[in-house]
């Protein structure tokens, strides 16, 4: 099955930027999301930003658009969250995950996802 190893986390100042990579491996059957989710301590996972494989749209969380950009390098099977103007409230676990299917209006809903990654710590603090 498929394969998820995140990295590129850290400690970063308010303000500053990270990039977090997802390399993908393992697997040749068909996936149609791959995505970023998060989640700080006491709170539930949430949906940073989404990748349609059909169409290659791409979907963000309200709160991280035009922050927050996502990309897929096919070549490299690996998908990228360039993280810029970071606040403390980032700070979180990153994971990366991929589902065996797309779903528009739910995509950052944690239950529909097959395939997740161990994570990665991002700590946004001065």
């Amino acid at each position: 099955q498929w394969q998820l190893v995140e990295s590129g986390g850290g400690l970063v100042q308010p303000g500053g930027s990270l990039r977090l990579s997802c390399a993908v491996s393992g697997s040749a059957t068909p996936y149609y999301s791959i995505s970023w989710f998060r989640q700080a301590p006491g709170k539930e996972r949430e949906g940073v930003s989404c990748f349609s494989v059909g169409d290659g749209n791409i979907y963000y969380a309200d709160s991280v658009k035009g922050r927050f950009i996502m990309s897929r390098d096919n070549a490299k099977n690996t998908v990228s969250l360039q993280m810029n103007s970071l606040q403390p409230e980032d700070t979180a676990i990153y994971y990366c995950a991929i589902a065996y299917g797309f779903w528009a209006t739910a995509w950052s809903s944690p239950g529909l996802y097959d395939i997740w990654g161990q994570g990665t710590q991002v700590t946004v603090s001065s």
